[in-house]
């Protein structure tokens, strides 16, 4: 596409000056007029960076091997520090501005609440630990992009085994996690070694910058606002007490119906579904299935999925060297979102899907907010719009799955009950890592045994050396490039599941709820954002039990 090839970098020096030229007409500037009109020069500079940031991380995931988009990563890792340096500066100007109270009224209070958390959060003193960082998570990333095992008759990259780990054969299935583990061991000594290298980049920014620890700092980077440690550590406790015994129990019942003595961890992905599920088409039938399921959703989602799909605005394909996983991005300068993905011929390509074109939707819903600050919302609440549509759009799943689709979305309720477990264990797992830095690696996998123990209790890895000696967190990409992230999936969860309960009875105003959700952006706090789609925060006692409740009586 033309325009991403327009997406360029400003120059070190163009940047200075830029910022250089605001900060004089700061000083000139007698009234709010003056400031506002100085925020949306700052504001311009910084979607122009955003948009040529988020472009260069998105090459280097469609293709970790080459070495022009390499070479432009490289060059935004050493450069990042420096554009911190010059937005924290001018955060602290408009924080500190008598000038404050007008300016909260003409761009709302909810960017100084931001700018409040990111300002602690920077100092000219870490650059070098945060380039150092970049270039570990990087390493991280092209280590398993790279990686390939033999399966099936042929070289395979980790990706690439997606469709046989949920093959309705067990044996095939409990062969590929044998393949896929074998990789993670061959490399596991570099795993361990940027792991232990990042806690304790981590460690150390956080101590140069004030911190007791990298909690603290991690906190702070996730612009959290209105909670903290203290409340998520008794959301994690609720999980235990309300979410694993349910979880278990449908692992039990499952397990039985399907005929296992035990429940092996290769046999976790199939429990619900009762046999293999998968799109009936290829990349291109499902793309368009998916335009027309949006559309029958709602006309305001097919608007938005023909911008998406006619201005091809999806890389979805799995491909040699292309980074793992799926994620959103936007390009504040061209007002469109784009969805990274890999497919591999599972019922997850259209979870996946529609969970990618929920983040995009609500990038899409809020590209004219006034501040780049609004144009997405903090992790936990952005997270509510892409599950939210994962469920919202159970009823199209017959276009993807036909006879099925029923067994789709047993397998995704079975999903949610069983992930929410998995997501507090990765979250609780980060804070024992952050609060103890220390630790050899052989303790870390001690403290993920710990971990599955608690909230995985039924977790069965038979001959699977590797992660039955505490090493299936490194699988999980976010544990080492965007660490106390994990949490928001099941935050988020446990919105999204409240409005699938409330589109059961009254699917017009939840759709009505959602879409306006989405609107909304980041212009204001999670909890704030919650209440106004009309959920429970997940905070409070009961939200999980009501989310149980509810699945329960689905399962009956």
């Amino acid at each position: 596409m033309q325009w991403m090839a327009d997406i360029s970098a400003p120059s070190d020096a163009t940047l200075a000056e830029t910022y250089a030229r605001i900060n004089a007409n700061l000083d000139a500037a007698p009234s709010v007029a003056g400031w506002r009109a100085s925020f949306d020069r700052w504001d311009g500079a910084r979607r122009t960076w955003k948009s040529w940031s988020n472009l260069t991380k998105l090459r280097y995931s469609q293709d970790t091997r080459r070495d022009d988009f390499r070479s432009a990563q490289t060059e935004l890792d050493r450069r990042t520090p420096g554009i911190t340096s010059l937005d924290t500066a001018m955060k602290q100007r408009f924080l500190a501005s008598n000038m404050r109270p007008g300016l909260e009224d003409a761009i709302g209070p909810h960017a100084f609440k931001l700018w409040d958390a990111d300002v602690t959060t920077f100092d000219d003193a870490i650059a070098g630990d945060l380039v150092r960082e970049s270039e570990l998570a990087r390493e991280y990333t092209e280590l398993l992009a790279t990686a390939t095992v033999a399966f099936d008759g042929e070289e395979r990259s980790l990706g690439g085994l997606g469709r046989y780990l949920q093959d309705g054969d067990r044996s095939v299935r409990h062969a590929a996690e044998r393949a896929r583990w074998s990789a993670f061991s061959q490399c596991s000594e570099r795993l361990d070694a940027i792991f232990g290298d990042l806690v304790a980049t981590r460690d150390r920014m956080a101590r140069t910058l004030g911190f007791a620890n990298y909690i603290e700092l991690g906190y702070k980077r996730m612009r959290r606002v209105g909670y903290g440690s203290a409340e998520v550590a008794s959301y994690r406790d609720e999980v235990a007490r309300v979410v694993v015994p349910f979880a278990h129990d449908l692992i039990k019942r499952y397990g039985a119906a399907a005929g296992y003595d035990r429940v092996r961890f290769w046999d976790e992905t199939s429990l619900g579904a009762g046999g293999p599920i998968a799109p009936r088409g290829d990349r291109r039938w499902t793309l368009d299935r998916t335009r027309e399921a949006l559309a029958a959703i709602d006309p305001a989602l097919g608007e938005f999925v023909d911008v998406m799909l006619d201005g091809d605005l999806l890389d979805v394909d799995n491909r040699p060297g292309k980074a793992l996983g799926a994620y959103c991005t936007i390009f504040p300068t061209r007002n469109v979102p784009f969805v990274f993905a890999n497919f591999n011929g599972t019922r997850g390509d259209v979870r996946t899907l529609m969970h990618e074109l929920g983040h995009a939707f609500q990038a899409y819903r809020s590209r004219d907010k006034i501040a780049v600050d609004y144009l997405t919302p903090t992790y936990e609440s952005a997270e509510i719009h892409s599950m939210s549509l994962e469920y919202l759009s159970w009823p199209q799943m017959e276009r993807y799955f036909g006879d099925d689709a029923d067994a789709y979305r047993r397998e995704h309720l079975l999903d949610a009950m069983l992930f929410l477990p998995y997501g507090v264990a990765v979250d609780h797992f980060q804070h024992l890592v952050y609060a103890n830095p220390s630790a050899t690696p052989a303790e870390r996998h001690v403290m993920w045994q710990e971990m599955e123990r608690r909230y995985l209790p039924w977790r069965d890895y038979g001959d699977l050396a590797y992660p039955a000696m505490g090493g299936l967190w490194q699988e999980k990409r976010h544990i080492y490039v965007a660490p106390f992230y994990y949490i928001d999936y099941t935050l988020a969860l446990c919105c999204a599941l409240q409005l699938w309960v409330k589109a059961q009875t009254d699917r017009s105003t939840t759709l009505a709820d959602y879409i306006t959700l989405c609107g909304r952006g980041g212009e204001a706090s999670f909890g704030t954002l919650v209440a106004s789609a009309g959920l429970r925060n997940p905070f409070e006692p009961g939200a999980l039990a009501d989310v149980v409740s509810a699945a329960s009586a689905a399962f009956a």
